[in-house]
């Protein structure tokens, strides 16, 4: 079976300030591509869940992974991303992926395992066959469990 995970969309990208904010649509866009790519060459199950209304071209960036959005304030994600795995009928399948230590604290309870922003950056990196990043190391300490957003 394939490796399962949830990515916390905002949470990894905001782990890096690469001047994500500036357009935060085309950085989403960008991390959503960057996301499916991965998904491909690894033979990974990915679901990216952004904060926020859609963006249709967010959406249309995740060709063969799912691509959600969850509008409703502050840890909307969060709470999208909890939803999905306390329905799933194999949580301990599902690795979620976030540097937000309430949300990785309820997706345990829930059964699944977590990771933070620092070790999927690292991981997708390492896929991309980039090496010698700029503040690659400096991710390692956003997996300690502030909240990115």
């Amino acid at each position: 079976m394939a490796e399962r995970l949830i990515v916390d969309g905002m949470n990894v990208l905001g782990s890096r300030p690469d001047g994500w904010w500036r357009d935060r649509a085309a950085a989403m866009e960008r991390m959503t591509r960057r996301l499916a790519g991965f998904a491909a060459r690894e033979g990974i199950a990915l679901a990216v869940v952004w904060d926020g209304r859609e963006h249709a071209r967010v959406a249309r960036a995740g060709a063969g992974i799912e691509v959600r959005f969850a509008p409703g304030g502050p840890d909307a994600a969060d709470r999208e991303i909890a939803r999905m795995i306390r329905s799933d009928p194999d949580p301990g399948a599902i690795t979620a992926v976030s540097s937000d230590r309430r949300l990785r604290n309820s997706v345990k309870a829930a059964g699944a395992a977590g990771i933070g922003a620092g070790e999927l950056l690292r991981r997708l990196e390492a896929s991309e066959g980039v090496a010698g990043v700029a503040g690659a190391e400096g991710a390692a300490g956003a997996d300690e469990g502030s909240p990115a957003e």
